[in-house]
């Protein structure tokens, strides 16, 4: 079966504006867009999928379609369709959208926290502009960089033609101002170290390294403010109520502004 971005449809306006991103993903990679709507039963037609193709055939006439209605509930049918996607696309409600955006949103975050590949949450409130300059933002932890979640960040610039901006925190001791910027010295090589075959890959990327003090995710939500993506990692270990957001991940899908791509690695 072909590579495919998924993207769940529901006719929300969160769900339109979440299909616009993903249409322009598809043009980028140059792969076939799958439209998954979850419904209680499957009976004919489907406007919610009609009104979506349509529209994509008014500005996107050249994006390959195919599209799915599937009985059950969504979590469950969004994560078996992601079986044979290389991207899942979700909309992201904004915390004002009611009983229903909160619905969606717990639909969302719950697809994140379990999908066995990377899922791409966009924001809802206001389309996604498609010529939005700014970086693709990584958030990396030198403790455990993961191969997945760089190729990821590296391979959207490239794409994009946008600067790639790494992001990671460190601790600093108080009133241990030697210790601190020794750490910090430390963690610019370490990172640097890190990248150094990701910028061998990607010669075309330009790469800004940024080291910030404490947790990244704060920083990370801040820099989405003039970034294009946000790209953070999940663990695919499952923790004793089973799989969950760390908290950092979780920092950054509640405050970015712009559509925060999510990767599992193991």
């Amino acid at each position: 079966m072909p590579r495919t971005i998924t993207v769940g449809v529901d006719g929300s306006p969160g769900s339109r504006i979440a299909t616009d991103w993903a249409v322009r993903e598809a043009r980028r990679r140059d792969v076939p867009l799958r439209l998954v709507h979850a419904a209680q039963r499957c009976a004919e037609p489907d406007p919610v999928l009609s009104e979506t193709e349509a529209r994509i055939a008014r500005r996107a006439a050249d994006v390959r379609i195919d599209s799915d209605r599937v009985p059950g509930d969504p979590v469950s049918v969004l994560l078996t369709a992601a079986g044979d996607a290389e991207l899942v696309v979700l909309g992201s409600p904004s915390s004002a959208a009611g009983v229903a955006g909160r619905l969606a949103g717990a639909v969302a975050l719950t697809v994140v926290a379990r999908c066995r590949r990377p899922v791409v949450l966009v924001p809802g409130g206001r389309p996604q502009d498609e010529h939005r300059p700014g970086d693709v933002v990584l958030g990396l932890d030198l403790t455990e960089p993961h191969d997945a979640v760089i190729e990821f960040a590296f391979d959207a610039a490239s794409r994009r033609a946008a600067r790639l901006r790494v992001v990671h925190g460190w601790k600093a001791e108080p009133d241990v101002h030697d210790a601190a910027a020794d750490a910090g010295r430390s963690g610019a090589r370490t990172l640097s170290e890190v990248l150094r075959p990701w910028r061998e890959r990607f010669p075309g990327v330009e790469v800004a390294e940024q080291a910030v003090i404490g947790t990244a995710g704060r920083h990370l939500a801040e820099a989405s403010g003039d970034a294009s993506l946000v790209v953070v990692g999940r663990t695919r270990r499952r923790g004793p109520v089973g799989a969950a957001l760390g908290p950092v991940t979780q920092a950054v899908l509640e405050h970015s502004s712009v559509p925060v791509a999510v990767i599992p690695h193991a």
